[in-house]
């Protein structure tokens, strides 16, 4: 406050002197206190120098003192310290840039006009005061920007010139009393100490101070397992948890009896299990006898198995491994008329394009994942050891190529389909065989991409109707979980099953499939479903879909438990075999009719 800012004329107020006999009299009697601008001057004179002593060539000018008690302090209002003269030329500057009380790094910034007390040789540095946690009470003068952020980091004492402590924290006083300093040392047990610091400007000190200032919150060490909790050791574990639980002893019994029933049914399991196999190997045995009328009968006119039903029943228990490749180029036939050159024609065309780079990279990408799911059990075509690999590709480039003339492109499947004929026959032979048997109506709608979409959907219109007469109970839930043939045929039938079944279930299917053409894929797809029919009420969609897509978690664990491989078909998971499968395919007799297709084919596909 200077002494222009106080009015000239100040109502004065009368104070009646203090009795002579009050306890706490002075022995001097004092005349009565006037409020003037006069007497004002001289007691703020005298109380400042009482407070700050002189000291040899110290000058005090007279400034405010407001009240600093923490208690007290007004963050928004602009404070003044008087100026403090050192034989180093440090100056306490009356300008406060900053006040904070707390450690958060954004602070209430100031930014105060300094009052004109003097002048002098030094500049004013930067203040800051820090009411946080700091241990006593500094001044650090640092001749830098007058801008400048709190550093809450306590600050050891250093023996630096521009180091000085300040007087404590003085409570409020009249003007007839006045505070007695305490040393700098002295700490105030209530009321956190105050440093002043002045220090250039850091960035990243805010960061670093509230980092450090912030306690690590204590963490719970993470209690180890060391058997079965109270609850579980109560839990009956026979009975849902929302139902009363069961007596101690009746619980122990019912498990004892669920483990002997798991038992037993592992038991069943192999036994049958072990049935099949002597079944399958005993229709091994009958195969291999059975090559003599083979060759005899068959070979010579593959034809005569659709006028014999003892040889058609004998080609349905599966072609000899020995003749399987010429029956099955018979038995598919040439419709296109592909000459044996059609092979190294389209494979010489492909290599070029690969050494021009003209070769889409999408479709070799999409050839390559397309390999590596290849029949993974026989480890045939796979990319480092597999001794058929180059073969398999070669014979997909030049696939890409004939087809290229068509307008079409790769089909993701192809390639088991391709794996599975190289297994069979050479690649020239088995280039053609895959040609025609792809350019049947069905295999070929599956393949011609979005210009035979209608064909595909009448497809599948026939095979819910074929589904809803033979087996309407799993008609009736797919509905009911708006699950369409779309959701599964298509998968099937693309790869010709080799996905979803074992190998040799696969090459006995292909074996009729070659026979009765497109007919036997629905009977096939029909019998699948069969198999799996236990499992296909699942009361979520989700779920039914998984079991169909072969990713069942339940039945995976199991298989994993149980030592299974899992590189094979995705439905030996679930115990879909080649017994199991063709007992369902026979049982189809009783229903299954050529004429019941060749009607639905009429209605669907006029056209064809």
């Amino acid at each position: 406050m200077h002494a222009q800012d106080i009015p000239t004329e100040i109502p004065i107020h009368h104070v009646s002197p203090f009795d002579t006999d009050d306890a706490f009299t002075v022995s001097d009697e004092q005349p009565p206190f006037t409020f003037s601008s006069d007497n004002i001057r001289v007691e703020i004179a005298r109380d400042l120098g009482t407070a700050w002593p002189h000291r040899d060539g110290l000058e005090s000018p007279p400034v405010n003192d407001p009240n600093t008690s923490v208690s007290t302090l007004d963050i928004d209002a602009q404070q003044s310290l008087p100026e403090l003269d050192t034989d180093d030329s440090a100056i306490l500057s009356s300008e406060f840039s900053h006040i904070s009380l707390s450690t958060d790094a954004h602070g209430v910034e100031h930014c105060a006009e300094p009052d004109n007390h003097g002048q002098s040789d030094a500049p004013y540095p930067a203040i800051i005061i820090d009411a946080s946690d700091a241990p006593t009470h500094k001044v650090i003068q640092t001749p830098g920007p007058t801008v400048s952020t709190p550093n809450s980091s306590s600050v050891e004492p250093s023996p630096a010139p521009s180091t000085r402590s300040l007087p404590p924290e003085t409570m409020p006083y009249s003007s007839d009393q006045v505070p007695s300093p305490e040393p700098a040392s002295a700490s105030t047990p209530t009321i956190p100490p105050l440093s002043i610091a002045t220090n250039t400007y850091n960035p990243s000190a805010p960061s670093e101070t509230k980092n450090a200032q912030s306690p690590q919150k204590p963490t719970h060490r993470p209690a180890r397992s060391t058997g079965p909790s109270m609850f579980e050791k109560v839990r009956s574990k026979t009975r849902p948890t929302f139902l009363p639980p069961k007596p101690r002893a009746e619980d122990e019994k019912h498990l004892a009896d669920w483990h002997n029933m798991m038992k037993l049914s592992r038991l069943a399991a192999d036994k049958r299990r072990k049935a099949l196999q002597e079944r399958r190997t005993a229709r091994e045995r009958q195969i291999e006898a059975s090559l003599q009328l083979w060759e005899k009968e068959i070979v010579p006119d593959w034809r005569i198995v659709h006028k014999n039903p003892q040889l058609r029943k004998i080609w349905w228990k599966g072609i000899p491994i020995k003749l399987r490749g010429p029956m099955w180029e018979k038995a598919v036939g040439n419709s296109l008329a592909l000459s044996k050159e059609h092979y190294r024609s389209c494979l010489s065309r492909a290599k070029r394009a690969l050494a021009a780079n003209v070769f889409p990279k999408e479709t070799l990408d999409l050839i390559e994942q397309d390999i590596r799911s290849t029949i993974p059990s026989l480890h045939l075509f796979h990319p480092e050891i597999g001794p058929m690999y180059t073969d398999l590709k070669d014979m997909l480039y030049a696939w890409v190529v004939a087809r290229s003339d068509e307008g079409l492109g790769y089909t993701h499947g192809a390639a088991k389909i391709a794996g599975m004929m190289l297994i069979t026959m050479p690649a020239q032979q088995a280039f053609n065989v895959m040609r025609n048997l792809l350019e049947r109506h069905c295999m070929h709608s599956f393949y011609g991409g979005e210009r035979s979409k209608d064909d595909v959907e009448a497809y599948y219109r026939i095979f819910d109707t074929l589904l809803a007469d033979g087996m309407p109970k799993i008609y009736f839930n797919f509905k009911q979980h708006q699950i369409s043939p779309a959701a599964y045929l298509s998968d099937w039938l693309v790869t010709l099953f080799l996905d979803h079944l074992p190998f040799e279930a696969c090459a006995r299917i292909w074996d009729v499939i070659m026979l009765e053409g497109d007919a036997f894929l629905y009977r096939a797809a029909l019998g699948i479903l069969a198999v799996l029919e236990p499992r296909l009420f699942f009361p979520e969609r989700k779920e039914l879909l998984e079991l169909l897509q072969g990713e069942n978690k339940a039945a995976l664990e199991v298989a994993k438990r149980e030592g299974q491989t899992l590189d094979g078909g995705k439905y030996e998971i679930y115990g879909v075999d080649e017994e199991t499968l063709w007992e369902r395919i026979d049982a189809m007799d009783d229903w299954w009719k050529e004429s019941t297709w060749i009607r639905l084919i009429q209605r669907e596909l006029p056209d064809l």
